[in-house]
């Protein structure tokens, strides 16, 4: 990890809304996400518009054809034994219709965002329709 916290950075405004939205969404009643993106020329990973989306369908309509992203997403769910569990995981949305070098950026920096925003879990996703079934890949019940 070492060499991507020198290749990556974030500004203290992005790392203070990353603990924010971390312990924001905890106990929240709605599924709620950001969306994250690295700048190509200053190697920044931002937030890239200052939304929190709640609506999954809204979300999937936000992200790029071919360009990837890291959405952050707290997703509450009902567990088959009938517990309440709030997961918080790291998406990784990458297009398979992106050019390799996005590609190469944004899997340099996957470990980076895993860590430096505390997520449980990353899943990676290749297309936005796949957040229809998001709830399945946490394992709620159905």
């Amino acid at each position: 990890m070492a060499s991507e916290a020198r290749l990556y950075t974030f500004s203290q405004q992005t790392l203070d809304k990353l603990r924010q939205f971390r312990l924001g969404t905890s106990r929240a009643k709605d599924p709620q996400a950001v969306i994250y993106q690295i700048d190509k020329h200053s190697l920044e990973i931002a937030q890239s518009d200052d939304q929190t989306y709640s609506n999954i369908q809204e979300l999937a309509d936000e992200l790029p054809d071919h360009s990837p992203r890291f959405v952050l997403l707290s997703y509450p769910l009902t567990l088959p034994s009938g517990r309440l569990s709030v997961p918080y995981v790291l998406l990784y949305y990458l297009p398979v219709t992106c050019n390799s070098e996005i590609r190469m950026l944004y899997a340099g920096a996957k470990e980076l965002m895993r860590n430096t925003a505390e997520v449980g879990k990353v899943i990676e996703i290749s297309e936005a329709e796949e957040l229809e079934s998001i709830e399945a890949k946490l394992g709620g019940a159905a």
